[in-house]
């Protein structure tokens, strides 16, 4: 699968270990790195789905669209299926996601952490 971000700075983040490490810590930005590797292993976003990996969920409210993965307990891989909607078949075709960034769920606060 293709990887693509919302924005230049965090694909910058996430493309360079040292400075995600300096980020998140080095323990969390290996855990990201594995999650990206897993997406980018998946032939469509549906076959990620499948393996639940990272216990990827549908988001709500102000982030309707897009999945979370989980990182940590707290930490969030937040990223959008390049496709016209979530439905099983749209997502068979969806060969790229957009990562968006890093949120911390902690204590219902959204705190982005890489955006």
């Amino acid at each position: 699968m293709h990887i693509e971000f919302e924005s230049e700075k965090a694909k910058k983040c996430f493309f360079d270990m040292d400075r995600l490490s300096k980020q998140i810590g080095k323990e969390r930005a290996k855990t990201m790195k594995k999650r990206i590797d897993q997406l980018k292993a998946s032939v469509n976003f549906a076959q990620y789905l499948q393996t639940g990996l990272g216990k990827p969920h549908l988001l709500e409210g102000n982030l309707k669209g897009y999945y979370g993965i989980s990182i940590t307990g707290n930490i969030r891989l937040v990223l959008r299926p390049d496709a016209e909607n979530i439905e099983t078949e749209a997502l068979i075709s969806c060969d790229t996601v957009i990562i968006k960034g890093a949120v911390d769920y902690h204590g219902g606060k959204n705190e982005w952490i890489i955006s």
